[in-house]
């Protein structure tokens, strides 16, 4: 029992750094994840990292391929278009089912949630995206949908979350969108919370997903030019 709950904790901690590795793109998209090295790095056994790259893998920021082992996953616009498309329906139902369901503990948890973002700056002195306010606005949008009362569909949707921080590495100019308010989106997504209107939330996170699935888009499809 003790080596069995030591086994789980070390791929637990091996999964966490090998899924930040993949978020900041210290581990790029189709990147080959080979179980010696990864075994020898970390000093677990190839049977420990197996066990967390399959973990990864049912996330969908790892593809297993017969023959071939572990790759993080490849990034396209079509996957892009069809993960953006499962968030719109499976996030704004799970935030709806929040709206009717959260109770006053959840509803004043969102409120500080929205509170800590508010005041976390998107952008650092030098320009680039404060890493910081990215953990927070993913904390800020997890307690949005942790009302739901349903644990799948809460998983589901977080799960569907995580794939899509993979495609951060596209993500530096959303900091510098200036055609959106991304701070009103948030803060109009707080007010239907707690005004208890599902449809609105529903509506406006089904908006907000789209808005930055489309600035997600654009720089794809401007570094698949810059590369070709």
């Amino acid at each position: 029992m003790a080596v069995a709950a030591e086994k789980a904790t070390r791929a637990g901690a091996v999964y966490a750094q090998i899924r930040e590795d993949i978020f900041q793109g210290a581990l790029e998209p189709g990147q080959r994840l080979r179980l010696v090295e990864l075994a020898q790095r970390f000093s677990v056994s190839q049977s420990v990292i197996r066990e967390a790259l399959t973990r990864l893998s049912g996330q969908g920021l790892v593809v297993a391929t017969p023959q071939q082992g572990f790759s993080v996953v490849t990034l396209s616009l079509k996957d892009l278009d069809e993960l953006t498309e499962a968030r719109r329906n499976i996030e704004s139902l799970v935030l709806r089912q929040a709206v009717e369901r959260g109770d006053i503990t959840w509803e004043s948890a969102v409120v500080a949630a929205h509170h800590h973002l508010a005041g976390t700056p998107m952008t650092l002195p030098g320009g680039e995206v404060n890493h910081d306010w990215l953990a927070v606005h993913e904390s800020f949008h997890q307690t949005l949908l942790e009302g739901c009362g349903n644990d799948r569909l809460l998983s589901v949707a977080l799960s569907l979350r995580d794939a899509a921080t993979v495609y951060r590495r596209w993500s530096f100019p959303i900091g510098h969108d200036y055609d959106r308010d991304i701070a009103g989106e948030h803060q109009a997504l707080v007010d239907a919370v707690v005004a208890r209107d599902a449809d609105a939330a529903s509506r406006l996170l089904a908006q907000h997903i789209d808005r930055t699935s489309a600035s997600l888009r654009a720089v794809a499809q401007s570094e698949t030019v810059r590369a070709g």
